[in-house]
C-alpha cells in the first residue's frame, strides 16, 4: 500500500489541487498547463482514484487533510466539487497549513435541506447511489453529463470528463459509493463564520450540481471571503473557461500576497 499519488511540477508559490468525485488529477491539465510558470502545482489523486488506487489513505476528510497538510508546504488550496470539502476542511482545522482557500464549484454542503434551499435534491443522489448498484458506467456517465450540462461548450467540456474519466484506471465501486455517500451527508456550513484564511469562491453561472447562489450564500457567511461568477460556465469552468479560472486564481493570489505584507 502506497501514500497518497501528489505531482509536483511548476515553480512558484504553493497551489495545491483536489479534484472532484470519479475524476483524478489529470483533469487539472488546463489549469496546470496555465499556471506552472507561476506556482508549484501539488495536483493531488484521491483516494481509490487515479494513481492512488492502491493507497492505505481512506477516503475521510481527516484523514486526507491529515496526510496532505504533512507533505505539502503551506499553500493555496483548491478544491474542486467534492474536492471541496477537503478544501474546507484543512482551512478550518488547519488554517496555519492553508495560505489561501479556493472553492471552484463547491460548496459546504451539497444537499438540499429545511434550511439549506440551493442544494441538489435528496432523491436525485439516492437515485445516484441505486444507479451506482445497478449500472456504475451508466450512473457516472449521467453524472458528468450533468456536470456539462448548462455550459456554453457543454459538448466540449462533456468530451473532456468523458476522455479524462477513466485515464488513470477505473475508480474502485466502494470507492465511489463513499464519495457519494461523502456527498450527500457532509456539512460543513458551521465551520464557515471561523475560517481564518481568505478564501475565492469561484462559481460557474450555469453549473446544475453546485447552484452559484450556494455558493454567494456561503461567502456571505465567511470573513474574509470574495465571490466570483463566470458567467457562461457549467460545473467544469477549468475545462471550459480555464483562462477566466486561472485569472480569478492570479487576482486572488496576488491579493493573498498584498495582505501578507502589510502584516
Amino acid at each position: 500500500m502506497s501514500a497518497l499519488h501528489i505531482d509536483t511540477q511548476g515553480s512558484g508559490p504553493p497551489l495545491l489541487l483536489l479534484h472532484g468525485w470519479a475524476m483524478h488529477g489529470g483533469v487539472f491539465a488546463p489549469l496546470v498547463e496555465r499556471l506552472a510558470n507561476e506556482f508549484t502545482l501539488h495536483v493531488v489523486d484521491l483516494p481509490g482514484h487515479g494513481h492512488s488506487a492502491a493507497t492505505a489513505t481512506p477516503l475521510a476528510l481527516e484523514a486526507v487533510v491529515s496526510e496532505l497538510a504533512a507533505r505539502v508546504p503551506r499553500a493555496l488550496w483548491l478544491g474542486w466539487s467534492l474536492g471541496g470539502l477537503f478544501a474546507l476542511h484543512a482551512a478550518a482545522t488547519r488554517p496555519r497549513a492553508v495560505r489561501g482557500l479556493a472553492l471552484l464549484c463547491a460548496s459546504p454542503r451539497f444537499v438540499r435541506g429545511d434550511d439549506w434551499k440551493y442544494g441538489m435534491s435528496p432523491e436525485l443522489f439516492a437515485d445516484f447511489a441505486d444507479g451506482l448498484r445497478r449500472d456504475w458506467r451508466g450512473t457516472l456517465e449521467r453524472f458528468i453529463a450533468l456536470e456539462a450540462f448548462g455550459s456554453d461548450h457543454a459538448k466540449d467540456e462533456l468530451r473532456a470528463l468523458r476522455d479524462g474519466l477513466f485515464a488513470r484506471g477505473e475508480p474502485a465501486m466502494q470507492v465511489l459509493a463513499d464519495g457519494l455517500a461523502m456527498l450527500q451527508t457532509t456539512d460543513l456550513r458551521a465551520a464557515l463564520p471561523r475560517l481564518s484564511p481568505p478564501s475565492l469562491w469561484l462559481a460557474g453561472r450555469r453549473d446544475r450540481v453546485v447552484d452559484p447562489r450556494a455558493m454567494r450564500v456561503a461567502a456571505e457567511r465567511t470573513p474574509q471571503a470574495r465571490f466570483e461568477q463566470i458567467e457562461h460556465a457549467g460545473h467544469a469552468p477549468f475545462l471550459t473557461h480555464a483562462d477566466g479560472v486561472a485569472d480569478a486564481l492570479r487576482r486572488f493570489a496576488a491579493g493573498l500576497e498584498e495582505r501578507e505584507m502589510s502584516e
